[in-house]
């Protein structure tokens, strides 16, 4: 399977919002929504009502990852919003991991597990049977433009072998972190999935979207050998 590019839309220029998303649209895969209550994590970033904008223009799934105290809170305001994809924390979920992902199973969308650089696979086990994407952080979360923990790759290596051994499971591997020209390599022959690409490994690297969308897919071909 080819690699999936997620672009983080708290590293986009909102000034040119609409040309952006209408060029992304044809060709990303997904958008990544952060939001940040300042509490989980010290910064507070976009918002379900960003979530709503968004929806009006985008043609591709949108999906949330809540960095926040109380994940279950806001399930029905992301889900209202138009999420397709809702990303709780390992950290934030005990006791109501099964629950959160039945309510969103339910509405026909996909639950997501984050984990922290931190945390091991282990702490998700029980409930990766219902789990459709997990996102292993590659920083710590909360911040952008840190480096890149490399310990972390381990993780994606792990949860690709589970899904071999288990047939019945069928989440994505997904990483958020410095994906960028000098790790596309090591985080593609982990055997990732899904891309998460900010401002270092998308939005920063040229004036227009089209030409920053051109220089990465050059990077990324340059680096692994991929052809997109």
């Amino acid at each position: 399977m080819l690699p999936k590019f997620s672009p983080s839309l708290m590293c986009m220029d909102l000034i040119n919002f609409k040309s952006q998303i209408n060029f992304l649209n044809r060709h990303a895969d997904s958008y990544h929504v952060d939001i940040m209550d300042g509490h989980f994590v010290p910064n507070i970033t976009l918002s379900p009502w960003f979530i709503e904008q968004l929806k009006r223009v985008a043609t591709i799934p949108i999906s949330v990852h809540l960095m926040v105290d109380d994940p279950a809170m806001w399930v029905d305001d992301v889900l209202e919003a138009g999420a397709e994809i809702v990303c709780c924390h390992a950290e934030a979920i005990n006791g109501k991991a099964f629950r959160i992902a039945e309510q969103l199973h339910q509405h026909g969308k996909k639950f997501g597990v984050v984990i922290n650089p931190e945390t091991p696979v282990e702490a998700i086990n029980p409930y990766l049977s219902v789990v459709d994407k997990v996102t292993v952080m590659s920083v710590d979360p909360g911040f952008a433009g840190q480096r890149f923990i490399s310990e972390t790759l381990n993780k994606i290596t792990e949860l690709k072998a589970i899904l071999r051994n288990e047939p019945s499971y069928h989440y994505l591997v997904e990483i958020d972190g410095s994906c960028n020209q000098k790790t596309f390599k090591q985080i593609y022959d982990a055997g990732t999935d899904l891309f998460i690409i900010g401002n270092s490994g998308l939005f920063g690297l040229k004036q227009s979207i089209e030409q920053s969308w051109n220089a990465m897919r050059e990077q990324f071909i340059l680096e692994t050998g991929i052809k997109l």
